[in-house]
């Protein structure tokens, strides 16, 4: 080896040289284990915990405090960096405060965004009809819009079932956003009836009459409706409504809209199955992709290259 290598020598004023025992040191120094178990696990606890927090009941009852607790948690990170600053400082081995400080970062920040993913999409919907009212044998014709603003799942009376001959849709955006309304007997068969319930669905009609694939619209048992709790799909709603009583000469004074279906209770309960679903994917997902992180960053040390 090259003695006037200066990564590995050092020069004396003799002229001689003597071997650097610092970067020696350096590049055979052994792997921490308890770094190396700390860099598995501490960062996906704290992820596990976060995406538990701002996925589930805490987010929809106290949202300011989910969200609090996650930003506070950043701080985590920051003080790995502030210690792994100050060991370089003093000369010591700060690779795994630095590991620590951006797998912290990446955890928090994460949880954050996939957890609240999982809330909207799914674990919200199951709570807003979770705190919403049940109303049985509900007759459409009878029934106003404003009797049932809390309701959350309704069962119609067996004679109920979709107009299909008013069906209208909405387009935008790529989407369109079909109605049609949900009448007892013949139902809204005048101009000027009072049609308040209105089945939905994305996609599933061409925007014309008498085409509706809605939800159930085929099963002969369904009669019942999972109110829509998604508050950016509801202005959308709204207004094939307003076309849908221009066209058809029908009034919706409070309309309410709901995904028609056989079995309320089950698709209320299919949006809490998905959010432990996507929780118990994202949590293991995590693991082992923190879990390769630092088998490179071993395998890194170990080589020598930091």
């Amino acid at each position: 080896m090259d003695p006037r290598d200066s990564r590995v020598y050092k020069e004396y004023g003799n002229g001689h040289h003597k071997l650097d025992s610092r970067v020696f040191e350096r590049r055979r120094r052994p792997v921490n284990l308890a770094s190396v178990c700390f860099s598995i696990f501490f960062p996906w606890f704290l992820f596990c915990t976060l995406y538990f927090i701002v996925s589930f009941k805490l987010h929809y009852d106290e949202p300011w405090l989910a969200w609090l607790l996650v930003f506070s948690c950043f701080s985590i990170p920051i003080a790995a960096g502030v210690l792994g600053w100050k060991a370089n400082h003093h000369g010591l081995d700060a690779t795994w405060y630095i590991y620590a400080a951006l797998a912290c970062f990446l955890a928090v920040s994460l949880a954050a965004i996939v957890g609240n993913l999982n809330y909207t999409y799914n674990t919200k919907l199951f709570y807003s009809v979770e705190t919403l009212n049940t109303y049985p044998l509900v007759n459409a014709d009878r029934a106003k819009g404003s009797q049932l603003m809390d309701a959350g799942r309704v069962t119609f009376t067996p004679d109920t079932g979709i107009d299909m001959r008013r069906a209208m849709g909405f387009k935008s955006v790529g989407e369109t956003y079909c109605v049609a309304p949900i009448v007892t007997g013949k139902g809204a068969g005048c101009k000027g009836d009072l049609v308040d319930f209105w089945a939905v669905g994305v996609d599933c009609c061409s925007g014309v009459a008498s085409d509706f694939r809605c939800g159930d619209y085929m099963n002969p048992h369904a009669h019942s409706g999972l109110r829509l709790v998604r508050d950016d799909q509801r202005p959308f709603y709204r207004l094939a409504v307003q076309q849908a009583e221009a066209a058809y000469g029908i009034k919706a004074a409070h309309p309410l809209f709901f995904h028609w279906t056989q079995d309320p209770v089950a698709d209320t309960a299919a949006y809490r199955d998905a959010g432990l679903h996507y929780f118990l994917s994202g949590v293991w997902g995590h693991f082992f992709f923190n879990l390769l992180c630092v088998a490179v960053a071993v395998f890194l040390i170990v080589r020598g290259k930091y």
